[in-house]
């Protein structure tokens, strides 16, 4: 019976009456065919129209000045076609989270007369598939006029996407292809930022996906993660791509568990076929997926966003303009929230050192940026191609030290004049302007020990001095008298400042971390340090007690032992008190020839490097 409701797109047209509501799917679910026909149409009573849709990403809604009488395009979104043209006034944006479009269209907040929503094929029963699930279904319920537009190049997505040819009033068949959108390239700097980011992201972690140069790198470096699962607004090529790796399987999710879960398609045709009838993603409502109480019965919840700018206090300027599909403020609030329900969640930033005019995109303050979402008192982790600045629970000072050491090299020396001239780090700070360029990223690991303790290791930064000193005030004072030949009391900032400000061509320290409830705690540190002329370098290990007999200190050891090897030292030396056997046997278990010398109840340790 469905096909006697099969109509021209013309005869649709004919049905809608001047100063009608409009509702358009979105993406790959844009009614293209009758939408080119509205654009097109010269009949008279299609006057004074509103086209609702989520955001404008296709081609075939036309917002120029030539269709100012015929229509205006009200969206949620003012990234991508629509941009330019909200600030010049001839689009309105409605500013609203992603959970709360269904909300307003069902309680007629936003009125909504007529929906054209996109369709596969139905079945020999009468049921089609919408294009994931978004908000079409509540459009539907709110509509007087449902119009089907019947597309044999769309996906039979799984979820809540099923619909009964009974749901429509008419019907039109497409002429027109979906809309399509190609991968972004690979680049190479967010291939880098991914990297960085991928180092925070455990295995089992639930995350969110976005839509991007950022997405398209992370899916290459998350893909050896183990047993990711996925809750996210968008389903992309990226995504795809990170599932076919093997790296999600959505096993500890704690709701849609095995499923990846979104509500929006935005990709490639290799997309739409893959996606076809494929059981392994569950698309559901955007009022479901976006709810932040939903979002946070996942357990590890990782919200990730890209960020166009950050103040040295942790602030976040959002992007904006043409091509920008990142949610605004409110919208990036419900994954931010999402993530903070969930038990042991954390959001991540992330963003360039520097934008494409060159510009800083870490600066002193934010005052003059658009689009700002200043809650830092929740921030957590902030990335960019130099590193990762690990914002909970530091202070101020400590943010704005960490922020500097992620932000272009060429640009630290700056930002920390600025900072110490708002008083924002000590007066007295240290800083070395060709450390930013010395760091040795490179270097940076993690391995699991026993008891599947897993602990990163990576060279010292100057935002340490704070967890370095909690390692000191944890040692005994027999550890302290092995580490530094003296009873030593305080470690005051005076000290310890000069200790984590090293110069990398002289002196490299590595510093072993852990993940504790999502803040770095440093449990170990080793170090060589050489005179200049001294083809030797002098070494030292120290490691928190709690963890102690797991193998640090020897993996420490080996790092280095790696790190001088590349910089051409002839070998390490070090002196190492008769009793401390446990620091004796890491030095026992180099790969060289261990030479020592007993001496006035201390041993000097010499380990060649040029000895088989």
């Amino acid at each position: 019976m469905w096909k006697q409701k099969i109509v021209s797109p013309g005869e649709v047209l004919a049905k809608i009456d001047p100063g009608m509501s409009i509702f358009l799917g979105t993406g790959m679910a844009e009614p293209r065919t009758l939408v080119r026909h509205l654009m097109e149409s010269n009949q008279a009573n299609l006057q004074d129209l509103e086209l609702i849709q989520l955001v404008s990403l296709g081609d075939a809604v036309a917002i120029d000045e030539r269709y100012a009488r015929k229509f205006r395009l009200k969206t949620f979104f003012s990234g991508w076609l629509a941009s330019d043209a909200i600030s010049q006034g001839r689009v309105d944006l409605i500013p609203s989270r992603f959970s709360r479009v269904a909300w307003l269209f069902k309680t007629g907040a936003i009125h909504i007369d007529v929906a054209f929503i996109q369709v596969t094929p139905p079945d020999e029963n009468g049921y089609a598939y919408l294009v994931g699930a978004s908000v079409e279904r509540q459009a539907m319920e709110m509509a007087k006029i449902v119009v089907g537009e019947i597309n044999f190049q769309i996906p039979r997505t799984m979820g809540d996407t099923l619909v009964n040819m009974d749901d429509f009033h008419y019907l039109v068949e497409a002429t027109e292809p979906p809309y399509y959108v190609e991968r972004w390239p690979l680049q190479e700097i967010y291939l880098k930022i991914a990297v960085n980011v991928a180092s925070v992201i455990q295995d089992g972690s639930c995350i969110s996906y976005g839509i991007g140069p950022l997405f398209e790198a992370l899916a290459k470096t998350l893909a050896t993660k183990k047993n990711l699962g996925v809750h996210s607004p968008f389903f992309t090529d990226a995504l795809m791509e990170l599932v076919k790796s093997g790296a999600i399987t959505n096993r500890y999710k704690g709701v849609f568990r095995g499923k990846t879960c979104a509500s929006y398609v935005i990709g490639t045709k290799e997309l739409m076929a893959w996606l076809d009838l494929n059981a392994l993603v569950e698309f559901q409502p955007q009022d479901i997926v976006m709810d932040p109480r939903t979002i946070g019965l996942n357990d590890n919840m990782v919200a990730i966003f890209p960020a166009r700018k950050v103040d040295l206090t942790g602030d976040i300027a959002l992007h904006t303009g043409k091509g920008n599909v990142t949610a605004g403020p409110g919208n990036v609030q419900e994954l931010f929230w999402g993530a903070a329900l969930s038990k042991n969640g954390r959001t991540i930033f992330s963003m360039p050192s520097r934008n494409r005019k060159g510009k800083p995109n870490i600066l002193l303050s934010l005052d003059k940026y658009p689009f700002q979402f200043t809650n830092r008192e929740s921030m957590d982790v902030v990335v960019t191609e130099y590193g990762v600045a690990h914002l909970m629970g530091k202070t101020l000072r400590e943010r704005a030290q960490a922020l500097i050491e992620i932000a272009h090299p060429d640009d630290r020396a700056e930002l920390v004049r600025q900072a110490k001239e708002a008083k924002m780090i000590y007066a007295d700070q240290i800083y070395f302007a060709e450390s930013g360029h010395l760091y040795p990223d490179k270097i940076a690991c993690s391995h699991k020990f026993k008891d599947s303790v897993n602990v990163r290791f990576r060279a010292i930064r100057p935002s340490d001095e704070e967890e370095m000193r909690r390692l000191f005030y944890r040692f005994s004072d027999q550890s302290v008298y092995y580490r530094y030949f003296s009873p030593i009391k305080t470690m005051p900032h005076k000290k310890m400042q000069e200790y984590v400000n090293v110069d990398y061509r002289f002196t490299m320290s590595m510093v072993a971390i852990i993940d504790e409830s999502g803040v770095e705690k440093i449990i170990g540190e080793g170090r060589y340090a050489r005179s200049q002329g001294d083809p030797f370098a002098d070494t030292a290990f120290i490691v928190d007690e709690h963890y102690q007999g797991m193998g640090i200190s020897t993996y420490l050891f080996n790092l280095l032992i790696r790190a001088a090897r590349e910089e051409g030292m002839a070998g390490f030396k070090a002196d190492v008190l008769e009793n401390n056997r446990a620091m004796l046997k890491v030095y026992e278990k180099a790969p060289f020839p261990v030479e020592t010398v007993l001496s006035g109840g201390v041993y000097k340790i010499t380990i060649p490097f040029n000895t088989p």
